[in-house]
């Protein structure tokens, strides 16, 4: 089983990539092999619209001059996908907008493909903003009929300067209750 996680900051190392490697902690402690793909901060474009995808059903956006083919593989190829995005003025970064704006419309006509897998948000957010970033985030989920996985909390952390996350006593709770949850889940689908 393997899970991908994508980190839709900017900032590689910050406070949504530390919140999604702790999730990882516990899936690798159970066997659960994990991928982390860097996609903030890259040159990811926003969908145009064009169509190609729904008519050339090949599992690839047309526009292949960015990460984003390499991400759609990525995601078709685990069982779970995590995806985390800061908070930018109440809702998610660009990046991951152009991830799951391009990603669903290539996905859905070609067969539903992420259809059941495994996912779940993770957000740093300074209040409550990161609400509406985390919505967004589950609402690509359940359009694409996966499976979303929640904690003892919504998967947020009080985070925003950089390394405040490892002081989020409740943050990193909950990503370790997710991390159990997803794990669970995931063992859960395989015995069928």
């Amino acid at each position: 089983m393997k899970v991908v996680g994508f980190n839709c900051s900017p900032r590689k190392e910050g406070n949504t990539s530390h919140m999604i490697k702790e999730v990882f902690k516990v899936l690798n402690a159970e066997g659960i092999e994990t991928e982390m793909i860097q996609v903030g901060g890259k040159d990811l474009h926003g969908c145009r619209a064009c169509g190609a995808c729904g008519k050339n059903k090949n599992m690839r956006c047309i526009m292949d001059d960015d990460v984003l083919n390499m991400c759609i593989q990525k995601m078709v190829n685990a069982d779970g996908i995590i995806i985390g995005s800061p908070t930018y003025f109440a809702d998610v970064t660009a990046e991951t907008k152009a991830l799951i704006d391009r990603s669903g419309y290539v996905t859905r006509p070609n067969g539903m493909a992420l259809r059941r897998k495994v996912g779940a948000a993770v957000v740093p957010m300074r209040r409550a903003g990161g609400i509406h970033a985390f919505d967004t985030i589950n609402h690509f989920f359940s359009v694409n009929e996966m499976i979303t996985i929640g904690s003892s909390y919504w998967n947020v952390s009080t985070a925003r300067a950089e390394g405040e996350f490892e002081k989020d006593e409740e943050g990193l709770k909950t990503m370790k209750c997710l991390g159990e949850n997803m794990a669970w889940i995931l063992k859960k689908i395989k015995e069928d």
